[in-house]
């Protein structure tokens, strides 16, 4: 293509479905998402090649315009992207543009949203203690007269907090951007989807410290019904800082 006809995702999709060694091609991003998409939205796409095969398409890895973006790997390195790693969401929530193994590409995928039994647990015992060691640091701050710090650690919980609930779940965090996306239509068991929202957005503007102690004996509850008790008994007395007071006015 030349500078003035740029490549389209049409077109490249045109070619790479002609070319045998292409056993896949995955859209992500702000396409993959159902609404999302404005007209600022690039095409995020995964090329994927038969392992041990050559073509000249490989010519195009690290193509990155205003309009496409191509990411192209070998089907055993597709098999690894994101596990673990930052694009573990993305292909998540991916959706198969081409599918050559009979289904093999979309089972891939759907590995990938789902953590295994193990890895979700030792994720959550992780992202509890995270968690509570931000929210315990907020509530001291606060109560120390530190009103920015209780603010920033209020607000970093919020983030350990996202990635236990989903971690509960055996699913992977959402980006910031498909959060409201996500669980609009993949609801966490268990949780208001609304209340729950509300109460991230607000910790996060203002470190509320009723509201925070108030969300934190929710999932302490949850914690413990999903046998993370343990973890959160090494914080031992310091609990009683994150748990709900009398003194706090009731939260919303």
């Amino acid at each position: 293509m030349t500078a003035q006809q740029p490549l389209t995702h049409d077109a490249f999709v045109e070619l790479a479905a002609a070319d045998p060694a292409v056993v896949g091609l995955v859209l992500t991003g702000s396409r993959a998402h159902d609404g999302m998409a404005t007209q600022h939205s690039d095409h995020d796409l995964y090329v994927v090649l038969a392992d041990d095969t050559t073509t000249d398409l490989t010519g195009f890895a690290g193509h990155r315009t205003a309009r496409l973006d191509l990411v192209i790997v070998s089907l055993t390195e597709f098999r690894a992207a994101g596990m673990p790693g930052f694009e573990r969401y993305a292909l998540a929530r991916a959706r198969v543009v081409l599918d050559r193994l009979d289904g093999g590409i979309a089972r891939i995928l759907a590995d990938k949203a789902r953590l295994g039994a193990e890895e979700a647990f030792q994720n959550a015992g992780d992202r509890l203690d995270a968690y509570a060691n931000s929210l315990y640091r907020s509530v001291k701050n606060h109560r120390d007269g530190w009103a920015l710090a209780a603010r920033l650690d209020a607000a970093d919980s919020m983030r350990f907090l996202l990635e236990l609930l989903f971690a509960l779940d055996r699913r992977p965090r959402p980006y910031n951007k498909y959060l409201e996306w996500e669980l609009d239509r993949h609801p966490l068991p268990g949780w208001d989807t609304d209340v729950l929202l509300r109460a991230v957005d607000r910790i996060s503007a203002t470190g509320d410290v009723a509201l925070q102690r108030h969300l934190f004996a929710l999932v302490e509850a949850a914690a413990r019904a999903a046998g993370h008790g343990e973890v959160l008994d090494a914080w031992g007395e310091d609990l009683d800082l994150m748990r709900p007071q009398e003194a706090d006015s009731e939260a919303p």
